[in-house]
């Protein structure tokens, strides 16, 4: 027999490139949580159609926002130690071919939300798209270090994308659902400015570390950690939840609040990026939690 032919090696190093501009991890937490967004909306099984076409679409409409973010920063990108190997900022894909490609993965996934699923999801994730690819990162980042607060809104929607695609209208619980999101980033995104302060003050972006200084930032971590404790109750007290999901939430958030204090008493770069690593787990676990609950 013979064997298949491959891809040629500049074809697939294109396409690793294509593929990277998405950030392919962040689009895979976005579809984990409009996935539990669905899962939470119904008592049955989620529709084979809606889970398939609004994973798609939303993940779709994701990946393009995301892509347009590395066109717009691509100077700031090749300023950075973190992102200077992107594929734009080392110059390995065009900016029209970027442009291209993040049009075709947006109305692709636009298409399928309106055909597939309903016309408020597909408003609501353009909504988000704006939000992110203009709004925070056009108008936002470059213009106060309260971006990550205001701009983490968009990164919040998942869940409640998920939830209209089931349920169709947006509710109490999908809203609770993006304010533990809304409220989790800036403790979680701060975290990292704060380990990464020489790359961001070379960067020439406004982020708190860099205009109000370490001190100030560490407090404001602690400040959202608290207030994020008492938001993750919410699901208990409308009673969207039942005591396995309060005593996760709240074991999970005293893990997160010690670091968050040991951080603004004595800071090292290493419990700065601790504290980083763990809040990506804390949101899975609660939300975990959250689902676990949801079929007991």
């Amino acid at each position: 027999m013979h064997a298949q032919p491959s891809l040629p090696l500049d074809l697939r190093r294109l396409a690793h490139d294509y593929l990277e501009l998405t950030k392919p991890r962040i689009v895979l937490l976005t579809a984990f949580c409009a996935l539990i967004g669905m899962l939470l909306a119904t008592e049955a099984m989620v529709p084979w159609r809606i889970l398939v076409f609004g994973l798609t679409g939303i993940s779709l409409l994701a990946a393009s926002g995301f892509a347009f973010n590395c066109l717009i920063e691509r100077g700031i990108d090749a300023r950075m130690a973190r992102t200077r190997s992107r594929p734009l900022a080392r110059g390995q894909v065009s900016a029209t071919g970027t442009l291209a490609f993040a049009g075709v993965l947006g109305g692709i996934g636009a298409w399928m939300l309106y055909v597939f699923v309903n016309p408020l999801t597909l408003w609501l994730t353009l909504g988000t798209f704006i939000g992110y690819a203009v709004v925070y990162t056009v108008i936002l980042k470059p213009a106060t270090p309260q971006n990550i607060v205001i701009g983490g809104a968009s990164g919040a929607m998942p869940p409640l994308l998920g939830w209209t695609a089931v349920a169709n209208e947006v509710s109490a619980p999908p809203l609770i659902l993006f304010l533990i999101i809304f409220v989790w980033t800036p403790p979680h995104f701060w975290a990292l400015a704060l380990y990464r302060i020489e790359d961001y003050r070379k960067s020439g972006l406004p982020m708190l570390p860099v205009t109000h200084g370490p001190e100030f930032t560490r407090l404001h971590i602690l400040l959202y950690t608290v207030l994020l404790l008492v938001t993750t109750v919410l699901p208990f007290l409308i009673g969207m939840s039942s005591w396995f999901y309060l005593v996760s939430a709240l074991a999970l958030g005293g893990v997160f609040l010690v670091y968050a204090w040991r951080l603004w008493r004595h800071y090292s770069d290493e419990l700065s990026r601790r504290i980083f690593r763990y809040s990506i787990f804390y949101l899975a676990a609660l939300f975990a939690a959250l689902l676990i609950d949801h079929y007991l």
